[in-house]
Parts: structure tokens; sequence; C-alpha cells
């Protein structure tokens, strides 16, 4: 399995449970009950601050996931694999799991610069596959 591959699927396992902090805090907020039996539309019920933020935050991190997928995708189906593309699903990776942790603690500027750095790292596959670095 090449490097990025194995981040790519770091990233998708990442993703997938970054719903599990924000469910947890609806059965604290709302009881057991009424979260299991909700069939609200999301974002309707109470749920703490911090938990909203957190809905965005995944939400964010799956838009993402559309772009970065499927450039570590097209990568690996065209034999791809340089320094610059190793380095920078690595630094997705952490740069995606920070901005959700910044995003939830509701810390402005670190959310923009983790936002801004994951942001970079797809470019530079994007770029890595039209050959530009």
């Amino acid at each position: 399995m090449t490097t990025e591959l194995h981040w790519l699927i770091l990233t998708l396992l990442m993703t997938s449970l970054l719903w599990v902090p924000y469910v947890l805090d609806r059965f604290l907020v709302r009881g057991t009950w009424k979260t299991l039996g909700d069939t609200q539309p999301e974002g309707t019920g109470a749920q703490s601050l911090w938990a909203k933020r957190a809905i965005r935050a995944h939400q964010n991190a799956i838009e993402n996931l559309a772009i970065f997928a499927p450039a570590v995708l097209a990568l690996h189906f065209l034999g791809i694999s340089t320094p610059a593309t190793r380095a920078a699903v690595l630094v997705y990776f952490f740069a995606r799991l920070a901005h959700y942790i910044v995003y939830t603690a509701g810390i402005p500027f670190a959310r923009t610069l983790t936002f801004a750095t994951a942001w970079a790292c797809q470019l530079a596959l994007i770029f890595s596959l039209l050959h530009w670095i």
C-alpha cells in the first residue's frame, strides 16, 4: 500500500468517527429517548454550542474529503508518488484533525490556519496530478 493510500484510509476512518462526540452530547442534553426517537432535521434540537461547532466541522471535513479522496485515488491509479504527495497526505490528515479540534473549541484564527493548511495540501496533490510540481 502506498503512503498516499494509507493516509487516505486513515482520513476516511477519522472522518467516519467525527460524529461521535456531538451525538454523545445529544444524549447528555436531550436524554436517551429523545435522542433515539428524534425525527427532526439536523440542527433543530437542543445541542451544546461546542457540539454545534463540531457538527459544522464534521460537515466541512466531509466536503473536503470529496476533493482529497479522488485526488489521492487518481495519484494511485496514475502511479504518481513523490515526496511532495507523501508529505501532503500526512499533513492533510493532521491539519484536518486539528481543524476539527480548533473549530469545535471555537478558536477562530487556528481554525482558518488549519483549514488553509489542508487546502494547500489538496492543491499540492492536484498540482502533482497536473505535473506542475
